[in-house]
């Protein structure tokens, strides 16, 4: 059931999640490889790297809602128990400050300053 579910997810993602996806796939961040719509545990994470463990999420508005914010927080714990490190961002993120999103994610993955920001 899991794995269905993936690969729906895959077919039908957000706008963010293919503009994210457009510059994680093929190794095209610091050599990183990632998988989308990857399950972990009891979660189905939007973007994995396992060399690196690192999950990032991209978040649309109802994650501001109490309830779902609430969901994000003990799915966060429950993957930060496990030694992953996650990174979330909005869906207004990702589509609007694009290269400010890949390069927090080119500075957690090399744990240097991104060679693209600007400043």
């Amino acid at each position: 059931a899991f794995l269905n579910l993936c690969r729906s997810l895959r077919r039908f993602s957000t706008d963010a999640e293919q503009r994210l996806w457009v510059h994680l796939r093929n190794r095209q961040i610091a050599g990183a490889k990632f998988r989308r719509q990857h399950q972990f545990g009891p979660y189905i994470l939007d973007f994995y790297c396992h060399e690196h463990r690192l999950v990032i999420e991209a978040d649309g508005g109802q994650h501001s809602e109490e309830a779902v914010a609430a969901y994000d927080m003990e799915r966060t714990r429950y993957l930060e128990e496990r030694g992953l490190r996650v990174l979330r961002f909005t869906n207004v993120e990702v589509l609007q400050q694009t290269s400010v999103v890949l390069n927090r994610i080119f500075e957690v993955l090399t744990d240097k300053p991104s060679p693209y920001a600007r400043g």
